[in-house]
């Protein structure tokens, strides 16, 4: 059993779309250095329409954020596509594109700015993000009513946010392959772990996506209810 984050990104901000910068590999150096330190096997660097991967002293498994037209779906295995355009893939085409390509197709932030639960599409998995743990119970409700697993993820733009939510993978070999398996056939956990400085860290991001207008309904539903 191996402990992942499935959702970081190795740039700090959302700016300058469409590729790698130089401050990726710093911020991917960051991201390991804390998942190491927090007791992690490896992390998924899912950026936001790229795809970006370096070798690190930690295992990093090869990912993109695939910005559909109905929301995000991170999209985790050996061989994601290395770019793709913002708005331009359906949920169905996304999904398509990741299996084609021998990944795991996973609903990112299921209640924050997406629609993809609606969408009629073959999705692997959905997620449990760490910026958003007032969706937990809504979460693993959902996740229970389309019948697929749930995974973790801290969806970390800044290293100290790395393992904030994460997940128990049970392969028995850490590879892109073996993690995108796993996912696909449901051996996985998530895991959300707050302490008392991420807590109110949490508080904060349900304030900022609150006043972006995202949905941050059922606040009371934290994850001391899960």
């Amino acid at each position: 059993m191996f402990a992942l984050d499935l959702h970081t990104h190795s740039r700090f901000f959302h700016w300058s779309p469409g590729g790698p910068t130089r401050f990726d590999p710093i911020g991917l150096s960051l991201a390991t250095a804390v998942a190491r330190l927090r007791g992690l096997d490896g992390i998924a660097v899912t950026n936001h329409d790229y795809a970006y991967a370096a070798e690190r002293r930690l295992q990093t498994i090869p990912g993109i954020e695939v910005t559909t037209t109905d929301g995000h779906l991170l999209v985790v295995g050996p061989d994601p596509p290395s770019r793709t355009e913002p708005d331009e893939l359906t949920p169905q085409e996304a999904v398509e594109l990741a299996h084609e390509r021998d990944c795991a197709a996973v609903v990112a932030h299921p209640f924050r700015n997406s629609e993809l639960k609606d969408a009629d599409a073959d999705f692997d998995a959905l997620e449990l993000n760490g910026k958003n743990t007032e969706h937990v119970e809504r979460t693993r409700a959902l996740a229970a009513e389309m019948d697929v697993p749930l995974t973790g993820g801290s969806d970390a733009h800044y290293p100290v946010e790395v393992g904030r939510a994460y997940t128990l993978v049970h392969a028995d070999e850490l590879t892109p392959s073996a993690v995108a398996d796993a996912i696909r056939d449901g051996r996985v956990e998530p895991v959300v772990n707050l302490n008392r400085f991420e807590r109110t860290v949490d508080r904060a991001y349900t304030r900022v996506h609150a006043a972006k207008g995202f949905d941050t309904d059922d606040v009371s539903q934290r994850v001391d209810d899960a």
